[in-house]
């Protein structure tokens, strides 16, 4: 319903009877919408004027009245609390106020931020309208009011939020070192950001000639200022050449001067502030240095194997062996065609036993590492993505694939400088952001969590025969191990240590084939210093790689993740350092699963055989058999 804008010449109507006064409450809302202000009482008649009658458009506690005829006062109100939205007569006459609804209310307060909407409650058990439904409101109007601005939602979207903690890096230690991090950005495969900390270097010249500038402009107002408090207003210390050029002038000329000096000051902060920006945006993009353990170059160091391997000379034996997508085809297990209708390329149905085996390498995983002292955790899946780039989730400049989803957003909440949700593509990220902006305890440390969550990857690899069935997908559950430790190497290689025993413990359990790998510089991500992998025997990998393939890893990041948290920790000395932080693998899911199929295959049988330490799971089951199914 529209209704008509508030008349200011309206006069009280002479047929009126005298009414009785009744005392009301007034309060109006703020200009910024979000808080109330009492403005005391006031008597007023507690008849509605003859051309005032609530309405439901957008408050729903009003009650739609109309006035029988033009010249008639409303109808009595019902017994039920109503509101009556107003405005202040211009005239002064109480009686004279003409109704306004809530979307003219608002149009015409941010046409003339002077005039205050008020809210008369005429019933003290009048329910009131929140200061959040009242902003929402209003931004609603203006969003249906305002133009196209798309561009700028985007824009306001991608800036870090001011909830978002505070990055703290050591950008001295990148404008001592340039040429170190410049190589280090080489040889782990970001060449586009090898330029980056002597940008940074050239940044700060930048912006040390902005602080001499800064310096001289505020030396010259200090003259300024004793110059207007009175003739002798010097200082032994004022430059002679200063004072002689303040010497005759007139206290007009020296207010005019003072007024160049701060606006001269303004734009000397101002551009320093750029410049600062800039560097830290450049130093968060910067990797992680890389630790002496990791080998230069693109070919990792073996430095161990896990259990014997199953057909060292496959030209030698008759036995059959299956892909893992024909084990789960011959078996009912697996459902590609079912996951590609619903959800595309990249996505599989678990069926039947193969739904227990996921379920039961789960517990197999949390019961490993539990039983080591590793606290369960089970974390949120969506996290800000501000937490996810701090946590080194970001596109690889190598290709330019994205890591992770991001949900979208609506343009109110771009507008609201809403920050941006993402699917976390690993439970590090969630384990992560739950310490940050946190300080922690050193009597605390080494803290030790495990973590099982649905994990999202929107790169899951070209499409073909090497990323097909399980191997790459784009969701999968996953038991992942995080830690924050003390800043000392010795310490936090020996969780490093401890991760990598668990992996070996829980893929040797599984009788996998496997080997232990220190990755060179080449495959580390943006937060590790160091990495380790461990691949997994695929059969109907033979002819790529010699049949391995990634099961697990295990990261150091230093103080990468902490810095860019704002998670801390505070010494038995009081200092507040940042605590490093390493995480790990302990058991995925679908590439596990995989390597179960294809090494327990029995192709005389036509089944598979279950490894014993997953049989307490699977109600002492051996094996994994045809059935004959109704579907």
């Amino acid at each position: 319903m529209k209704c008509k804008p508030p008349s200011s010449n309206t006069a009280p109507s002479d047929s009126e009877e005298p009414k009785t006064s009744k005392e009301e409450v007034v309060i109006a809302p703020s200009f910024n919408g979000r808080s109330w202000r009492y403005l005391g009482r006031f008597h007023d008649p507690p008849q509605a004027p003859s051309n005032l009658f609530p309405t439901t458009a957008f408050c729903g506690s009003i009650s739609q009245r109309k006035p029988t005829s033009d010249n008639l006062p409303a109808l009595p109100l019902t017994t039920s609390p109503t509101v009556a939205l107003m405005r202040p007569s211009l005239s002064g006459v109480a009686a004279s106020k003409s109704f306004t609804c809530l979307p003219c209310l608002l149009r015409t307060s941010t046409r003339n931020s002077f005039q205050r909407p008020v809210l008369t409650y005429t019933e003290r058990t009048t329910p009131r309208l929140s200061p959040a439904q009242f902003s929402n409101s209003a931004r609603q109007l203006h969003a249906q009011e305002a133009p196209d601005q798309t561009a700028a939602f985007n824009t306001a979207a991608s800036l870090r939020p001011t909830t978002a903690p505070k990055p703290l890096l050591d950008i001295k230690h990148i404008r001592l070192n340039p040429d170190l991090y410049s190589q280090n950005c080489i040889d782990r495969n970001y060449k586009s950001l090898a330029e980056y900390p002597h940008k940074i270097n050239a940044l700060f010249a930048e912006w040390q000639a902005q602080q001499k500038a800064g310096r001289a402009l505020r030396e010259r107002g200090n003259i300024l200022r004793r110059r207007l408090a009175g003739p002798g207003g010097t200082s032994r210390d004022d430059p002679r050449e200063i004072i002689d050029e303040f010497g005759d002038m007139s206290r007009g000329e020296i207010l005019e001067e003072a007024r160049k000096v701060k606006a001269g000051l303004a734009g000397i902060e101002e551009t320093e502030g750029k410049l600062q920006a800039e560097m830290e945006r450049l130093a968060l993009a910067i990797p992680n240095l890389t630790s002496d353990e990791t080998p230069r170059g693109t070919e990792p160091e073996v430095m161990s194997y896990i259990n014997n391997h199953p057909e060292p000379e496959p030209a030698l034996s008759d036995r059959v062996w299956r892909s893992h997508v024909h084990v789960g085809a011959e078996l009912g297990l697996l459902d590609f065609a079912g996951a590609a209708s619903s959800s595309g390329w990249g996505w599989y149905y678990l069926l039947d036993e193969a739904a227990d085996l996921e379920q039961a390498l789960i517990s197999y995983a949390l019961a490993t590492a539990t039983r080591a002292g590793w606290r369960q955790v089970s974390p949120p899946s969506v996290v800000y993505g501000h937490i996810a780039a701090a946590c080194g989730f970001q596109p690889r400049d190598a290709n330019g694939e994205t890591q992770i989803y991001a949900i979208a957003q609506s343009r109110e909440d771009a507008a609201r400088g809403k920050p941006e949700l993402v699917l976390a593509g690993t439970a590090e990220i969630p384990l992560a952001g739950m310490k940050a902006d946190t300080v922690l305890d050193e009597a605390d440390l080494p803290l030790k969590r495990v973590a099982v969550s649905r994990c999202y990857r929107a790169e899951a690899g070209a499409r073909g025969s090497e990323t097909k069935g399980l191997y790459r997908v784009h969701e999968f559950t996953k038991v992942e191990m995080f830690s924050w430790t003390l800043p000392d190497q010795v310490e936090t290689e020996e969780i490093f240590d401890e991760m990598i025993d668990l992996q070996t413990e829980i893929l040797g359990g599984l009788g996998l084939h496997c080997r232990v790998l220190e990755m060179p510089t080449a495959d580390l991500g943006a937060s590790a210093t160091r990495k380790c992998d461990i691949e997994a025997f695929f059969p109907s990998r033979r002819e790529r790689n010699d049949g391995w393939g990634e099961v697990t890893s295990a990261s150091i990041c230093t103080d990468y993740q902490t810095r860019r948290l704002a998670t801390r920790l505070k010494t038995k000395e009081g200092k507040l350092v940042y605590p490093w932080t390493v995480n790990g693998t302990a058991l995925a899911v679908p590439r596990v699963l995989a390597a179960i199929l294809e090494n327990g295959w029995n192709e005389s049988e036509k089944s598979v055989l279950i490894p014993e330490v997953l049989r307490p799971w699977m109600d002492g089951r051996e094996k994994i058999g045809p059935r004959h199914r109704m579907n």
